[in-house]
């Protein structure tokens, strides 16, 4: 017969509100009961030594009441205190760490060694949000950190626990090489790895841009890019007027998914620049961006958006009851939906190649896009190699030509 549950102790809902809160500012530490006992957990310098902070428990004596949660949230302000200011010592806190929590123990090396990669991590988190040229977007920051960082840290943590294995360049190397050849998690993977590697201040090896990289459209998909002649032919099985505008806008501005519902058209009225302005919620921050091909402005209507946004489809894009990666999955479902014969971003990577072939400098191509000039060239470098080699042929052409 199984044992009833224990009823919920008085003292869970004041932690778990305490506990949110401290997770809420960007604090790590956290207060913790242990039947009628009250501790902090969360990471802390090594008992043994050296800078390293481990997940690891402070059991303070106190008894569960509020009393004791009034004490408990104090010492864990004095820990903060000592931490920030270099001052923490075990000896003033009992010196006894629990294992369980994840200290350096010979009786479990394996959880020593989870704990140290998940430390890790916890705390380049920490320092993720907490940096202040995130902190003007919000909401572009936490989609950035869900979907180009967390799954990249989440393996390597699930790595180090699962084999035992420290936080070292050997991991590092090992989490990367998990990720196949010239793939786009392959070069996410490197990204993440190595602002982690800066934070923890791990040597990295010189080629690991070089084994990070590759990402890139493949020679199977430079055939598969549309051209401007299908772009304007498969609008026409989208049977929804909204979807065809976002449909427009994405083929004429390059636009990613969500952007489309994160932009300024007002200059897409009539008598404006049709200049349209990327907001600075979306994930890359504000970025303007011009047609190309100018005449799709009148072709696929856009210019009705300048005047009356609200003709787009009814997405939700308040960011508190959603993401820009789900507002973007919707725009791909959407595709999906209409068994359209490309992806959304088969038209980004359209537009990015019209600019190449129209001769746009790569620099000012690389910001309309909101991405860096090293992307730009990495992603598109079979076109801009094409397009430079022409170029010098042409030079060369015309200058044998003057010569004869």
């Amino acid at each position: 017969m199984t044992a009833a549950a224990s009823p919920p102790h008085p003292l869970d809902g004041p932690i778990r509100e305490h506990n949110a809160q401290l997770a809420a500012s960007g604090v790590s530490l956290r207060l913790e009961r242990r039947g009628e006992r009250l501790g902090l957990r969360g990471p802390l310098p090594c008992r043994q030594g050296g800078s390293a902070l481990r997940v690891q428990r402070i059991s303070l004596g106190l008894t569960a009441d509020p009393e004791g949660l009034e004490q408990a949230r104090q010492a864990l302000r004095r820990v903060m205190q000592q931490l920030q200011q270099q001052t923490f010592a075990w000896s003033q806190w009992g010196g006894s760490v629990s294992a369980s929590a994840g200290a350096a123990s010979p009786s479990s090396p394996r959880r020593a060694a989870g704990a140290d990669a998940a430390a890790a991590v916890e705390r380049y988190e920490h320092q993720f949000f907490t940096d202040p040229r995130r902190r003007r977007n919000p909401a572009g920051c936490r989609t950035t950190w869900t979907s180009a960082y967390l799954p990249y840290l989440r393996r390597l943590r699930q790595q180090a626990a699962s084999q035992a294995r420290p936080l070292n360049t050997q991991l590092l190397e090992a989490v990367l090489e998990s990720y196949p050849l010239a793939s786009r998690g392959r070069q996410q993977c490197g990204t993440a790895l190595a602002a982690l590697a800066r934070a923890e201040q791990i040597e990295l090896p010189a080629d690991w841009a070089d084994r990070a990289g590759g990402y890139g459209l493949h020679a199977a998909q430079f055939r598969q890019l549309p051209s401007d002649p299908q772009i304007l032919d498969w609008i026409e099985r989208i049977p929804n007027p909204g979807w065809r505008l976002a449909y427009g806008l994405m083929a004429t501005y390059g636009l990613r998914n969500h952007e489309v519902f994160f932009t300024d058209l007002s200059a897409l009225a009539p008598g404006g620049d049709r200049v349209i302005r990327v907001l600075p919620t979306s994930k890359t921050g504000e970025h303007q961006v011009w047609p190309f091909q100018p005449e799709w402005v009148e072709r696929f209507e856009l210019f009705r958006l300048g005047e009356a946004r609200s003709l787009l489809p009814p997405v939700c894009t308040d960011l508190r009851r959603t993401t820009l990666q789900q507002v973007g999955r919707r725009v791909a479902e959407q595709f999906r939906r209409y068994d359209l014969p490309l992806t959304p971003y088969d038209l980004r990577h359209a537009w990015a190649v019209r600019t190449i072939h129209i001769g746009l400098p790569d620099t000012v191509a690389a910001r309309m896009m909101g991405h860096s000039v090293a992307i730009h060239t990495r992603t598109y470098h079979h076109w801009i190699t094409r397009r430079d080699q022409q170029q010098a042929v042409d030079t060369a052409l015309a200058r044998a030509r003057s010569a004869a």
